[in-house]
């Protein structure tokens, strides 16, 4: 989290949306990088509380995110279910010292258990899992139409991120020139109801659990209109990243290679796969590059990173500036 953020929240915020949601004060922080996130308690039972701060998300972008999760829920996805506050909204708003804002919103906690890219779990039976899940919410998203009063979702060249000369530091010019004709690319590409709707955009093995027989997805912050195609190479591109060290070319190729197979006869299990996805594939592991190299540069001062964060940030920008993805396909 940003420092300037960090120094807002505290512990009156917390346990007045505890309150506003009827939960127990017992709590869990599980993660605080974009947004703080705790397991809470009610009755016995867990859930989890995500806060969200004004500057990443407004109020409108967090209720369109938890309309098309409910959307997802009414055609059967393995999704969390998204509960309301004693006054009966889905987003709660509390102010912060400075003015800004805090949004607050609650859902059942995932069944299964978090898979590691190293685990006997991370296997082909996963990855055809994975990839009919995937094929399940694409089918599912182009059938979405916002619900009354909920504003649409924003599209994938809306991120902030994507301004990458605000978090490339000055030294990176030619990572920003080579960077942009990437971006340049993907805004050529073509789009239709069977190839772009909302996705995702962030299907990796930390956002899902796992119970054996489900993948039970969560984390859709992220969700924006993106080509279908980005949620086939985001998986593909963190599942090689956190598993196979950059040294190991070929490995990375074999792997990518055995993963990718496995995940597309998943998907195609559920879903027609999209016009022209083996061509656009590489572009969003391209991008992938570049998003993950900003959103480092802007959530992790450059005191706060230890040598293997250093490590990995040299690697994916030799990456940029070659524009080269992350693994060779077939």
């Amino acid at each position: 989290m940003e420092k300037a953020v960090s120094t807002l929240m505290n512990q009156e915020i917390l346990e007045e949306f505890l309150g506003r949601f009827g939960l127990e004060k017992e709590v869990k922080k599980l993660g605080d990088f974009e947004n703080y996130v705790y397991e809470t308690y009610k009755n016995g039972q867990p859930y989890i509380m995500r806060l969200t701060h004004s500057s990443h998300r407004d109020m409108d972008e967090v209720l369109s995110e938890l309309d098309w999760m409910r959307h997802l829920k009414s055609k059967g996805l393995s999704v969390p279910e998204v509960f309301q506050s004693e006054e009966g909204n889905f987003a709660e708003e509390i102010k912060a010292a400075d003015d800004s804002s805090f949004y607050g919103c609650v859902y059942t906690k995932a069944k299964g258990k978090a898979v590691s890219v190293r685990s006997d779990d991370f296997n082909e039976a996963l990855f055809k899992k994975w990839g009919e899940t995937t094929g399940k919410m694409h089918l599912a998203t182009k059938s979405y139409e916002p619900s009354r009063g909920i504003k649409e979702r924003s599209n994938w060249d809306d991120d902030d991120l994507l301004s990458i000369e605000k978090y490339y530091s000055a030294e990176d010019g030619q990572l920003v020139e080579k960077a942009n004709e990437v971006i340049a690319m993907i805004s050529e590409l073509p789009k239709n109801k069977d190839n772009y709707g909302i996705i995702h955009t962030d299907i990796h093995s930390g956002n899902f659990f796992y119970d054996g027989e489900q993948i039970h997805v969560f984390d859709f912050d992220d969700a924006s209109y993106h080509w279908f195609a980005s949620d086939i190479a985001i998986p593909l591109y963190y599942s090689i990243l956190y598993r196979i060290p950059a040294s190991e070319e070929a490995e990375r190729n074999r792997f990518g290679n055995v993963f990718l197979d496995a995940f597309i006869e998943g998907y195609q299990k559920a879903n027609s796969l999209p016009d022209g996805w083996e061509e656009q594939v590489p572009l969003f592991l391209m991008l992938r590059d570049i998003v993950l190299y900003a959103v480092l540069h802007k959530k992790i001062a450059p005191e706060d990173r230890d040598e293997k964060l250093k490590g990995m940030m040299v690697e994916i920008a030799e990456r940029i500036r070659n524009k080269q993805p992350i693994v060779k396909m077939d």
